[in-house]
């Protein structure tokens, strides 16, 4: 497999060296249009700045921009230099923009506040927040005084790189130079504070705002609203809100924080609350609702919600046509998102890479692998580039089929494309490596992973204990274990669950029940998964008392069981000689409807009543799985056959399923 080894996957910025010199003394090398004569034309500022911004070329500019200071045509004046950082600084070319200040302190030229914004702007660009803090600390040097602009700008820089720890330390410094925050420096440690969930933090920065004169606007409150959604306070959230002006951007935070929690009469209490104080409700506040009610699959209520919007006057953006078509893929309807697709671009709403990711993923989930290809050609021709979630659906999609060779060619383009994988890329390769039994591969992977800046989850242990024990490599899948702790990455319930399912069907008995004490003693939540893969295990070998103990605890521990349970728990019964209980439990459950039996159900039942029972009670249920339409599969027939054949001879099994399969 070929994995692009000796290139990074990590896309490095090129930071180039000192792209010219500028000489400090004039020389006398004109290009020959330039010289008339004996004389030098002396050019205008105006021209210069002309051609400096119309030139797209960077290299070009900086050759015309050297001509010049080489030459006695012209001598770069503030307005140059500025225009030529700015060009430098839009390509992350940090030593040229650096070169260029140095110059200009040189020629005695002071750097402006706007000029340093674009300085900062380019460390932005290029991840450099130690380097614009040291420019900060020289900026007199250069002959340009702190501004509160400025300190804002390098705060939005550091909350850029969630830098939070020198936030604080930048403000007392600009406090010490005697600047008083802004609303917009206030907004920018409200927001970094929010985003690390220190709400009450933020919450007070508005008293210290209202106290020195500086009232907080919009954005102050919208920001700690979505935040306390986002955090599930939103009763704190709607308290907050009745203390200002109702703004349309607070009430689609708070739309999205009940929404969240399934309490869609609350939202649309909320719309209709909007509409009575003369608020329009926007495209975001209906797209929120369709959004939230699809991740459910509730498409028919996501519709008419649409409908509402669409009599309002309110158009679809390309993020509601996005949300009810992962609705569709939730609910298997591929020629509903089709539709729907062709609606959205006869409606002239051009696709986006989210809506292009949306159908991509969708159908990939779907195995429609070769459709969602034919989808991402087209992406590409229409201009619209992809990015690593694009990638990652391809190669989940490849993961799903086991199709190791078109997986490898998407993981090398999107490495081409300078595309940087992410945990669930690399999860989904592992996937795929696991699948072709490629396990040293597959190792190498979570060392590339670590070393280029990615390092492994849970999530991707997970993965990779699967796969082994998938193979039958159950010894190699324990020493992962080992592994996460060396990557300090901590096992969940999900990779004891995988352990202990590998571990069972290894028949490694002894094994899987120090693991379940090794459970107990860790004292990790046990799931619904948890106690079916050890009933399983313990029926599997025999010990079908064991079963019904770990179901006691099951029910004690609150998980709630499902058709696995059940099916585990009549299995166990028939396997341990009490039919006639299976079959009452059975028929109560179904009774009740509170649970709806499926083909392994009634294989295990039909196989305990045959050999328990007799073929008279086999035929009843064998009449109720077919009436329901639930038919026979290849186990229910060997059953059934088996079962016919020792208790009838060999003609009249062949008329009794025929008498069964007409009337069924």
């Amino acid at each position: 497999m070929y994995l692009k080894e000796g290139c990074s996957l990590v896309l490095k910025v090129h930071k180039p060296s000192i792209p010219f010199v500028l000489s400090t003394k004039p020389i006398f090398d004109l290009d020959k249009s330039q010289v008339k004569s004996a004389n030098v034309p002396v050019l205008k500022e105006s021209e210069v700045v002309k051609r400096l911004r119309h030139e797209r070329d960077v290299v070009l500019a900086i050759e015309y921009f050297k001509s010049l200071a080489n030459s006695r045509a012209f001598k770069h004046t503030h307005l140059t230099y500025q225009i030529m950082i700015e060009k430098l600084g839009r390509n992350c070319n940090i030593d040229g923009v650096q070169y260029l200040l140095q110059h200009m302190k040189l020629e005695g030229l002071d750097c402006s506040e706007d000029l340093f914004i674009h300085v900062i702007q380019c460390y932005r660009r290029a991840g450099s927040a130690d380097q614009a803090l040291k420019m900060l600390y020289r900026i007199r040097e250069f002959g340009c005084k702190p501004t509160v602009r400025i300190y804002n700008h390098l705060f939005d820089l550091l909350l850029d790189e969630n830098r939070f720890q020198l936030i604080n330390p930048v403000y007392n410094n600009m406090k010490g130079e005697g600047l008083e925050p802004n609303v917009f420096t206030y907004n920018i440690l409200i927001k970094a504070l929010c985003q690390n969930g220190k709400v009450d933090g933020a919450c007070k920065l508005l008293v210290e705002m209202s106290s020195k004169g500086c009232p907080p606007d919009a954005v102050s409150y919208t920001t700690i609203v979505s935040s306390m959604c986002k955090i599930g306070q939103v009763e704190e959230a709607k308290k907050l809100a009745a203390r200002f002006a109702p703004l349309v951007p607070v009430y689609n935070s708070l739309i999205h924080g009940v929404c969240k929690d399934n309490k869609f009469k609350e939202a649309f209490d909320l719309i209709i609350e909007m509409l009575d104080k003369g608020i329009d409700p926007n495209v975001v506040t209906y797209s929120t609702v369709i959004n939230c009610l699809c991740d459910l699959g509730n498409v028919d209520m996501s519709l008419a919600v649409l409908g509402q919007m669409l009599m309002r006057g309110c158009s679809p953006n390309i993020h509601t046509f996005a949300s009810l078509m992962k609705g569709y893929f939730l609910c298997s309807q591929l020629g509903e998102v089709l539709s729907l697709w062709s609606r959205m671009i006869q409606e002239g709403v051009k696709p986006n890479v989210v809506a292009y990711n949306t159908l991509i993923y969708g159908l990939c989930t779907k195995n429609y692998i070769e459709e969602a290809i034919s989808v991402y050609n087209h992406m590409e021709k229409n201009w619209c580039p992809p990015n690593v979630t694009t990638y990652s659906s391809l190669i989940y999609g490849f993961a799903k089929s086991g199709t190791l060779l078109d997986a490898s060619k998407t993981w090398n383009k999107m490495i081409t494309c300078g595309c940087r994988p992410n945990v669930v890329v690399y999860s989904c390769m592992l996937d795929v490596l696991c699948q072709n039994s490629m396990f040293n591969q597959a190792n190498r992977l979570i060392e590339i992973m670590n070393n280029d800046g990615c390092p492994p989850t849970v999530v991707t242990f997970n993965t990779f204990i699967k796969g082994l024990c998938a193979k039958g490599r159950v010894e190699w899948a324990m020493g992962v274990l080992d592994v996460m702790e060396k990557y300090k990455c901590s096992p969940n319930i999900i990779t004891y669950n995988e352990l202990l399912d590998g571990l069972f069907r290894a028949n490694r008995f002894k094994e899987a029940s120090g693991l379940i004490k090794e459970l107990e003693e860790l004292e990790l939540e046990l799931t619904s998964v948890t106690y079916n893969t050890i009933m399983y295990g313990f029926s599997s070998v025999g010990i079908q008392e064991q079963v019904f103990q770990v179901l006691g605890k099951m029910l004690v521990s609150g998980a709630k069981p499902d058709t696995t349970t059940i099916n585990i728990v009549i299995y166990a019964y028939c396997k341990w000689g009490k039919v006639r209980m299976a079959t009452q439990l059975f028929d109560k459950l179904t009774e009740e409807k509170e649970w709806h039996p499926d083909i392994v159900a009634y294989t295990s039942l039909l196989c305990g009543i045959c050999n328990s029972l007799g073929i008279e009670e086999a035929i009843v249920y064998l009449h109720k799985m077919t009436t329901e339409g639930i038919f026979p599969n290849i186990a229910t027939w060997n059953v059934l056959v088996h079962c016919f054949f020792n208790n009838l001879g060999h003609v009249g099994p062949i008329r009794i399923l025929d008498d069964i399969l007409g009337n069924g």
